[in-house]
């Protein structure tokens, strides 16, 4: 809908405007209106609902969305700044209030005989004789525009609120995506440290059964005992970090924190081939962010519309109609003014041009927000990067690990190995299994950060 570029209000046409101009509060994309402000779930429900589930990431986002009081939060400041609009609008429609007095006096007065002497007496009005009762109507017939810039000004700020709601769904999504992650790469972890701590108990039975037969030393027995405890301290710590990474993952879907959540393991490594120019290219339509700035934008050139038109006067037509006295005569009265500030000491001057500042900085902060989308979509890009030559690199590190561990434990068992050759070949292993899980992980969480740098869930 095209910005309205009236410059006067008139009464045959406030209800049609006042019809536009709500309703345009409400128009947005199809994937960015919001649904009506929901009643938050409580989290309860939604732990009883999540027990006992394996859950996918959509299904977590999409619990995270639903009960999020961030969400609610945003959703609730849209309505506010929807009604903002309305009240922006009603100074254009007819004003009506009612009006009802009475009352009763007893005043001393002195009054001037045919002689010409003051005689003093008194002047009594009862309740039945003053009373008035009276319904008063104005309507503001020509403004110059101001209230209708004010409304259009309202409406976009209204639409900045649209889009702060998608913007916290965005970073909700991100953060339930990472939580996830987070929550597979610790479980990996404990699966590799629990393989650790099995090979350092085999070691050990082995280095214990040739000190037993006296083709070992007893040195091997102790360094294989301290390898078996750096182990299982590596496997508490990996347990730590997954009930964390459980914590962490509930609270983001606003769920109990000790629910048991359970989630399908998606840490696999699919190649990415991204579209450089075309992510840009989303990125500035998708990002609410760089739509807010524009919208603001759009906001403070209204705003210096309604601060020009000050200059200019209002023109308000006002009738009253009623009755007095106990026999409720009838009265009326019907009125034309013209109100217009001549001077204000500057006031309306240094509002202006404070609004003409307000669109400067605006624009200026529209190129801002631009060039920090393109820097997030380059860093995001390049992590993706990152990530997938990582990938290929750790996994060619674990092949080469493996066998390097096997060969060590071979030579041992044989007994022409050392001990510590074989635990640096195991420690060497671990370390290549858990560069290998980071770098899954962190290719996970790089496509996440992808997503919501372009503006997607």
């Amino acid at each position: 809908m095209s910005r309205p570029r009236g410059i006067a209000a008139f009464t045959p046409v406030a209800v049609f405007l006042f019809g536009v101009f709500t309703s345009g509060a409400r128009a947005q994309t199809p994937t960015q209106t919001p649904p009506p402000t929901p009643a938050a779930p409580t989290p309860g429900a939604t732990s009883t609902q999540v027990a006992g589930r394996l859950l996918t990431l959509d299904e977590c986002v999409a619990i995270a969305l639903e009960a999020q009081p961030r969400v609610q939060a945003t959703l609730a400041d849209y309505a506010a700044a929807r009604y903002r609009v309305n009240q922006a609008f009603s100074p254009l429609l007819p004003q009506l209030s009612g009006v009802a007095s009475a009352t009763r006096s007893h005043i001393p007065v002195f009054v001037t005989n045919n002689a010409g002497q003051n005689i003093p007496t008194t002047q009594s009005r009862d309740f039945n004789e003053s009373f008035v009762a009276q319904a008063q109507l104005s309507q503001l017939l020509f403004d110059f525009g101001k209230n209708l810039a004010a409304t259009d000004a309202a409406r976009k700020l209204a639409e900045v609120a649209v889009e702060d709601v998608e913007l916290q769904r965005q970073l909700i999504s991100l953060t339930v995506k990472e939580a996830y992650t987070n929550t597979l790469f610790s479980q990996r972890l404990i699966r590799v440290q629990e393989q650790a701590v099995e090979r350092a108990e085999l070691n050990l039975r082995s280095a214990k059964g040739f000190f037993d037969v006296g083709t070992r030393p007893k040195s091997d027995v102790a360094r294989a005992e301290v390898d078996v405890a750096n182990a299982r301290v590596d496997l508490i710590r990996a347990r730590n970090a997954l009930r964390q990474a459980i914590v962490a993952l509930n609270t983001a879907m606003a769920i109990d924190v000790d629910s048991p959540t359970q989630i399908v393991d998606n840490l696999i490594y699919q190649p990415t081939t991204l579209d450089r120019q075309q992510l840009r290219a989303d990125s500035l339509k998708q990002r609410p962010e760089y739509r807010q700035a524009k919208l603001r934008y759009a906001a403070s050139e209204a705003l210096e519309r309604q601060t020009f038109r000050n200059f200019f006067p209002d023109v308000t037509g006002t009738g009253a109609y009623g009755g007095a006295r106990s026999t409720f005569d009838a009265s009326w009265s019907v009125g034309l003014s013209l109100n217009w500030t001549l001077f204000d000491g500057g006031n309306r001057i240094a509002r202006y041009q404070e609004a003409r500042a307000n669109v400067e900085g605006s624009r200026a902060r529209v190129k801002s927000t631009e060039l920090d989308i393109i820097q997030n979509v380059e860093q995001a890009e390049i992590a993706v990067d990152e990530a997938q030559e990582r990938i290929q690199a750790a996994q060619t590190l674990v092949a080469s690990a493996q066998e390097n561990f096997r060969l060590a434990q071979g030579r041992f068992d044989a007994g022409v190995g050392t001990i510590l050759e074989l635990t640096d070949a195991q420690l060497a292993l671990t370390q290549a299994q858990n560069t290998e899980s980071q770098a899954l992980a962190d290719y996970r969480i790089a496509l996440a950060r992808l997503d919501r740098a372009v503006g997607r869930r």
